[in-house]
């Protein structure tokens, strides 16, 4: 059988000595990133000045004076002020395997030699194809739609339902939910001030979601609410939008008895149910969260992100969409759809689900550290929040002004995290899983712990 040149190409064993110097390059340099480092001093100047010129040139003020060397090492990441910091919130859950991983080094330098840059609507090779038909099958799903972001796979999600149950043009949505900041989904995402300015062109409905407190309260409450928009407006909703862990919500994950009554609702009235996971995904004991909740039998569309590179919309073959309605010139580049594969292997196949897996173990370890502050400062920390890798606290009383002080001196600390939700606001972290150890979490706990003291100290929190 005749060889591919492709195939000929990726099996030169220049390629693999190639490889295998560069990553031994890599591994050798990674070796001087242990720990965390302050800043040099001779670099502090230029850097800042980069800082400052990014923010003006992008329009808009970094969150944090981040800028990466481009280098790191697992759960650390070298930045360009010669400051070496833990990353526990991985680029907002990007990346799930840590910085600088050699399995992703060799998915890049493959995908470097490889004839297309961008894959999109006329030109796709065959890595489209093998990540498309490990999502279906690990979804359940019939249909794989590949594309560059989490808010596009929402946006595509959003049309494959309207399209299919036109003329019903409403949409639900959790109270607190996100769901991205396009125009349309910026309506849908429960925060006034990321549509601030905007015309509205869709109207959307909200539902309380679930308190752990109350499962019970809370349910009939999300159901009565649900009843009441759909006796509102009767078949004029086409989907309603399930966080399963509510993520810039503030890490509220949902329950099985909650999701099913609802989801049945749903089914019952003609709505299509769509399951949000661009958070969730790969963070819980199971691969999908609609699966860790165990209906999965409701649902109709599903979205991914963040850590898989790649984003993607799944979808039903009640939702195979009429010729024009999906497109895009690319939907990631090669060395992104190289990579999604090798992450999706090693959530597959080494271990990271299931009950003892990975994911639900260094969760279980990272909230157990975390409760231990707790129990040393009950009036400086409340929590921990959230399931698997996605974990939160309360700081300082849940004050966004003084959680934000808090986050900024973590990260001068050498601790990247982020906030979510509202009164309380709460510290997040999307745990590095493949990357992270029970050492890197004694670490950062230590951290945590002084940084809370420190500013607990440093100024009188409201209403004390």
């Amino acid at each position: 059988m005749t060889q591919l040149c492709a195939a000929s190409l990726a099996n030169d064993p220049r390629i693999a000595q190639a490889i295998a110097l560069l990553k031994a390059a890599v591994r050798e340099h990674q070796a001087s990133i242990s720990a965390i480092r302050p800043p040099v001093s001779e670099l502090v100047t230029t850097y800042r000045a980069m800082i400052e010129e990014l923010s003006e040139l992008r329009g808009g003020k970094l969150y944090y004076p981040f800028l990466g060397s481009g280098i790191g090492n697992g759960t650390l990441v070298e930045l360009l002020d010669g400051s070496v910091k833990y990353d526990f919130i991985s680029g907002i859950g990007v990346h799930y395997l840590g910085h600088s991983h050699p399995d992703l080094i060799t998915a890049g330098i493959q995908a470097a030699i490889s004839d297309t840059v961008m894959q999109g609507n006329l030109q796709q090779n065959g890595d489209s194809l093998q990540l498309c038909q490990t999502l279906v099958q690990a979804a359940g799903m019939s249909h794989c739609l590949l594309t560059n972001s989490g808010a596009m796979a929402n946006e595509n999600a959003l049309k494959l339902a309207l399209q299919r149950l036109h003329p019903a043009s409403r949409i639900l949505a959790f109270s607190h939910c996100f769901s991205g900041r396009t125009w349309s989904l910026s309506q849908i995402t429960d925060k006034p001030l990321y549509r601030q300015g905007l015309p509205s062109t869709i109207f959307v409905d909200y539902v309380p979601f679930f308190n752990a407190k109350d499962p019970e309260g809370s349910t009939a409450a999300a159901v009565n609410t649900l009843k009441e928009h759909l006796a509102r407006y009767p078949r004029q909703h086409a989907v309603m939008f399930f966080e399963l862990v509510q993520g810039e919500g503030g890490f509220h994950p949902g329950s099985k008895e909650f999701f099913t009554q609802l989801m049945t609702l749903c089914r019952e009235n003609g709505v299509a149910v769509l399951a949000d996971e661009v958070q969730t995904f790969g963070r819980l004991p199971k691969l999908f969260a609609y699966q860790y909740f165990g209906v999965q039998d409701f649902v109709d569309i599903v979205t991914i992100g963040k850590l898989s590179q790649v984003c993607a919309t799944l979808f039903t073959k009640d939702f195979y969409p009429k010729a024009g309605l999906l497109s895009q010139t690319y939907t990631a580049s090669t060395s992104a759809i190289r990579a999604s594969s090798v992450i999706l292997h090693h959530l597959l196949k080494e271990h990271y689900l299931g009950e003892d897996g990975k994911i639900a173990r260094i969760g279980s370890y990272f909230t157990r550290r975390l409760m231990e502050i707790e129990q040393r400062h009950p009036t400086l920390i409340q929590g921990p929040y959230g399931i698997g890798a996605m974990i939160a606290f309360t700081p300082l009383g849940g004050d966004h002004e003084h959680v934000t002080r808090f986050v900024h001196a973590l990260f001068q600390a050498g601790v990247i995290s982020f906030i979510a939700g509202s009164n309380p606001t709460r510290v997040r972290f999307l745990i590095p899983v493949g990357a992270v150890t029970e050492q890197d979490i004694d670490i950062v706990c230590t951290i945590i712990e002084q940084v809370l003291i420190d500013v607990a100290n440093s100024e009188p929190r409201a209403g004390s």
